[in-house]
């Protein structure tokens, strides 16, 4: 049976006072799953905001990987399927 679907995304980027925070928020239709990033620039490094956004937006889509995975195995542990052991289960799973 095929199966389409379109999830949104919309990334927030800010600073305050020397650090970039990211929030990247997912919306699959059904859920809202909001990750987290930061990335602060040193006193003295050159003030670069992409360099910032980048790390603080890269962290925030590891925050939410992560979650989007955790939810995934619930999931299948709720449909009564296994987990893949330890060994598969690394390579896609954070």
């Amino acid at each position: 049976m095929p199966h389409t679907s379109e999830w949104k995304c919309r990334l927030h980027l800010f600073e305050d006072d020397g650090t970039t925070k990211a929030r990247m928020v997912l919306d699959t239709g059904t859920t809202e799953l909001t990750g987290h990033g930061t990335a602060h620039c040193s006193p003295g490094d050159a003030d670069v905001p992409e360099i910032g956004d980048e790390l603080a937006a890269g962290r925030a889509l590891n925050d939410l990987a992560r979650q989007l995975l955790r939810t995934a195995e619930r999931d299948i542990e709720g449909v009564g399927a296994a987990l893949p052991d330890t060994g598969e289960r690394a390579a896609w799973s954070l």
